[in-house]
């Protein structure tokens, strides 16, 4: 049967690189961290890497393979898989001898397990007996899961000799492929968005549906930012047979990576949504999977598989990860961006790392770097901006693209080019001189400048696991680029793994000491400067942009009014209580006149 994770947080994917080793690094101690899938090039550079350090035997897998996307990835994530094994196996053997090692793993675990509560009593024996320690450790501990993450819409398609490939062997296609053929037992993360066809391949695959004993090998988690997307996901799904046994709700505006705006459906609402309406989530899955999995002839449940509602995304408190677990009964709370201040857990470059310890909130931004054309987290000073800004100086402009994994864009080519290329960059600025003097016309000269603000986030996302792990980076020069969430910006300094879980559980405290306002209070400021940027400029544009505009501001408000009673009724917060009500206030007299305004 599926087990229970031990732990009450868990770990996003970050960026490319950020998570690549993460459960290498993590999964002994129970807790469970997502990897990016969709660069099968760090993928097999780091197989390299580990096999090397671990003495494991392995074989390249050469680019010309018929399949090395999805090989690339299957070998990545089985190798991972016995290296957390045996380092499960040697720590579980270490903490039943060394009292002061098992002392330190209990000082980490929530409260609220069994497992923490009879290795305390054995603590406290005058002499543990070190074989019954081992037995229940054997009996009761696993390690975290090893969970994948794909971004459905970086699912380009390839070509061979000028000749466009079938369908599976696009990029989320090969990547979804190398999951399901590898030996992993945990859960697929599809983030980013509705991808039909892509949904539809899994049912391919064997893993993906309950064995007799209702075991479900592998998982399906969908990233979703409202109970509607959900509903329609995973009913999707449950027509294919197919069970979701997680969604994970994540704030549109405070996370890290790229930054998916609802219609200002503020996070707590939905929280609230999803805990009202629940059980209608699971039957109407269940319904559907029941008489689709009929049709097929395949195995039954008797009863509904279990399904998780987690959250993420701006929690930085241990009062507000055990209030989204109690008030609104969520299974778990994803922490990602601090981790990227832990070096034990995330990969990152020293530099980088500093600097995020050391930015403060005007440092962390939603920019307009990424060519997927979607508003992107980021922080000043990172080593790619440097570089870009030098490379300027001397009119240089756009990168490579050596992977094109973003190569979405087909204006001029349908294989598609990166806007983030030079190819596309240049052809793009041929455009506007033909359009007029770009030097001198204000309009031409920040259509200029947009072109050139595109990083390669391809290159940049990968480049810290290189160089923190000594890995010899290829091509050209572009620095790191990096994707915290704003809530980063409260966290000011590197901290060991043991402090930051003892943050997250309420046993330590790592904040800085400046204000910092409550998870919602922060995303409600995200969101009404959204609305602010959006109205300013819908003002003189057509009646169905505005009525848009009209809609996300009672949306916010509604969530405004939501916030008002919950904190009333609340006895958590109590701290905070008289400032989160003024910042309500402020809030909403600012939609309101700005409104007004316009």
């Amino acid at each position: 049967m599926n087990k229970k994770p031990l732990h009450t947080f868990h770990i996003p994917v970050m960026g490319l690189a950020y998570t690549i080793d993460t459960p290498i690094r993590l999964a002994h101690y129970g807790i469970s961290s997502v990897i990016s899938i969709i660069d099968d090039e760090i993928i097999e550079r780091m197989r390299v890497f580990y096999s090397e350090k671990f003495k494991m035997k392995y074989d390249t897998i050469s680019v010309k393979a018929e399949d090395y996307r999805a090989e690339r990835i299957t070998a990545y994530l089985n190798m991972v898989d016995d290296i957390v094994q045996e380092k499960f196996k040697r720590f579980k053997e270490t903490l039943a001898v060394n009292m002061d090692a098992l002392r330190n793993f209990v000082s980490m675990l929530p409260s609220s397990t069994s497992l923490k509560k009879q290795l305390q009593q054995f603590i406290s024996e005058a002499t543990p007996d070190k074989k019954a320690v081992q037995d229940y450790l054997d009996a009761h501990f696993s390690p975290g899961s090893i969970d994948v993450n794909i971004m459905t819409k970086i699912d380009k398609g390839n070509f061979s000799d000028h000749k466009e490939l079938p369908i599976i062997y696009n990029d989320a296609h090969a990547s979804l492929r190398g999951y399901a053929k590898s030996k992993l037992s945990s859960s697929m993360i599809l983030s980013a968005g509705f991808n039909p066809k892509l949904l539809s391949y899994v049912e391919q695959f064997e893993d993906f549906y309950p064995d007799s004993n209702e075991y479900l090998k592998k998982k399906i988690i969908i990233k979703v930012s409202d109970f509607r997307s959900a509903m329609i996901q995973g009913n999707f799904l449950a027509k294919k047979g197919l069970w979701v046994s997680e969604y994970r709700i994540e704030s549109g505006l405070n996370c890290g990576g790229h930054a998916f705006a609802t219609d200002g459906f503020l996070l707590g609402p939905i929280l609230e949504e999803f805990k009202q309406k629940r059980e209608e989530l699971v039957q109407s899955s269940f319904t559907l999977m029941v008489s689709s999995l009929k049709n097929k002839n395949r195995f039954v449940p008797n009863e509904p598989p279990a399904m998780r509602i987690t959250v993420q995304g701006g929690v930085g408190t241990a009062e507000e990860h055990q209030f989204f677990l109690t008030n609104y009964q969520m299974d778990s709370v994803g922490w990602g961006s601090p981790f990227l201040l832990v070096p034990e857990a995330t990969s990152v470059d020293s530099e980088t790392r500093q600097l995020l310890a050391i930015s403060r909130e005007d440092d962390f931004y939603v920019s307009n770097i990424s060519p997927l054309g979607v508003p992107f987290n980021t922080v000043r000073g990172s080593s790619n901006e440097m570089l870009m800004k030098r490379n300027r100086v001397k009119n240089r402009f756009g990168s490579s693209c050596p992977k094109k994994f973003l190569a979405l864009n087909k204006e001029y080519s349908q294989q598609g080019i990166c806007t983030a290329s030079k190819k596309f960059q240049d052809l793009k600025l041929e455009e506007l001189r033909r359009s007029g003097d770009i030097e001198s016309s204000q309009m031409l000269l920040q259509q200029k400048e947009e072109i050139f603000e595109k990083s390669c986030l391809c290159v940049g996302l990968a480049n810290a696991a290189y160089i923190e792990n000594g890995i010899k980076m290829k091509g050209e020069q572009q620095g790191v680029v990096i994707c915290p969430g704003p809530n980063l910006a409260y966290f000011n300094k590197e901290v060991s793994l043991s402090q930051m879980i003892r943050h997250i559980y309420g046993d330590d405290h790592i904040l800085s000491d400046s204000y910092r306002p409550h998870v919602f209070i922060n995303e409600l400021k995200m969101y009404v400067n959204f609305f602010r940027k959006g109205l300013s400029n819908a003002s003189n544009v057509n009646p169905l942009e505005k009525k848009k505009w009209e809609s996300f501001k009672k949306n916010i408000l509604d969530g405004i009014v939501y916030y008002e009673k919950m904190f009333k009724d609340s006895s958590v917060f109590n701290l905070q209580r008289v400032q989160i009500f003024e910042e309500l206030r402020t809030y909403k007299l600012t939609v309101l006149i700005d409104e007004l305004k316009n």
